[in-house]
């Protein structure tokens, strides 16, 4: 055609200022919030899917307004039929967050019936765990370990299940499972670490925190775990070289475990002298240390200034009233400075939270016989 030059296009038109009068449209004052979601018209945006979606997740985590969310989520559902699982996700954890938990259970489950997704089954699990209903938590996991057979998220929460109800076994288990799932799950890692130097392995347990120290992770916590696997592990050099470690990262939240665990490891060793600066300095970064102060108080015994130690005894006592050591302790100091009515007292508390410790009978059969004396 004459005129016309070969190769040449119409110019593509831009749209994205139309997004961006869109977006403007959903704003309400310059200067303000990015979504002003009260000024909204929720039914007009429920139709859009796509832009529903988003926004209900805006609504969710941004602005953290759940009642909003669960306006929008409800039009969402009845436009699509009460068929769709998301939505109905969406409504159960708008639910969950107002507190109205039977509700919230019941969305989740309709919307399992619909789609099963193992992030679904992580909230009504929430849910149930929240009720204080553990056991169908764990009912529900096993029940779709067996549809996601190898799911590292249905086994770490199931293995946290176990960890609370005291079955330390069956959550090793299940932590071993998620390692040979996915061998770099921190974790999983620190769980099995931890389950190992409780059951008297530090050495199996030093291999697993070595492991997490070469993956990267580099925190006060992992270096104070290690001293103590080195310490248990009758590594000395090595353990006071980690707590020097520890205290380098550390921050005023973890010091004073740091310097209680290095008493531990200076009483071990037989440097007295050592151990009580140690808890004195862990008394000093963390006043309400109560483990510190009841190690403190046997320490000053021990050095003669018995007066000090039943005050540092009596305060780990108010500090910590679950704290047995601390009670028998104080009962024992007392007992042996003639203050017989004190010490039964004491000692009748240390009975209440342990009573099978022998000692402890001993001490309240003497003190009862010397009272009936009186």
């Amino acid at each position: 055609m004459k005129g016309a030059r070969p190769g040449t296009t119409r110019p593509l038109t831009s749209s994205g200022r139309f997004v961006r009068l869109g977006t403007a449209s959903m704003r309400s004052e310059a200067g303000g919030p990015f979504i002003n979601v009260h000024r909204l018209d929720l039914r007009k945006y429920a139709s859009r899917p796509l832009l529903a979606r988003a926004l209900c997740d805006y609504i969710l985590y941004h602005d953290h307004n759940p009642r909003k969310a669960l306006e929008l989520c409800s039009h969402a559902t009845k436009i699509a039929g009460y068929t769709d699982w998301w939505w109905k996700a969406r409504l159960g954890k708008c639910y969950y967050q107002l507190g109205m938990l039977r509700e919230s259970e019941s969305q989740f489950q309709s919307s399992l019936k619909h789609q099963d997704a193992v992030v679904t089954v992580m909230e009504l699990c929430k849910v149930y765990l929240r009720m204080d209903q553990p056991g169908t938590a764990m009912e529900t996991y096993t029940a779709h370990m067996k549809k996601h057979p190898g799911d590292v998220s249905l086994l770490l929460g199931a293995a946290r299940v176990k960890e609370a109800l005291n079955d330390a076994q069956g959550a090793f288990l299940l932590y071993k499972d998620v390692l040979k799932q996915e061998g770099s799950n921190v974790e999983a890692i620190a769980c099995l670490a931890s389950y190992n130097f409780y059951t008297d392995q530090p050495e199996l347990a030093l291999r697993f925190y070595r492991r997490l120290l070469q993956m990267g992770v580099n925190n006060a916590e992992l270096w104070n775990n290690l001293g103590l696997c080195c310490f248990h592990a009758s590594q000395y050099d090595m353990a006071l070289s980690c707590f020097s470690n520890a205290m380098c990262v550390a921050s005023n939240d973890a010091l004073a475990d740091v310097w209680f665990n290095v008493g531990h490891v200076a009483v071990g060793i037989g440097d007295l002298g050592m151990a009580l600066q140690a808890f004195k300095v862990a008394v000093s970064v963390d006043s309400s240390h109560a483990e510190a102060l009841n190690n403190l108080g046997v320490l000053e015994c021990r050095s003669g200034d018995v007066r000090a130690g039943r005050a540092s005894f009596s305060q780990a006592q108010r500090l910590s009233d679950h704290l047995f050591e601390a009670h028998f302790n104080g009962a024992v100091s007392a007992f042996r400075a003639g203050d017989l009515q004190e010490s039964y007292d004491m000692v009748s508390r240390a009975a209440e939270v342990y009573p099978d410790h022998p000692d402890c009978k001993d001490l309240l059969k003497q003190l009862r016989t010397r009272l009936m004396l009186l």
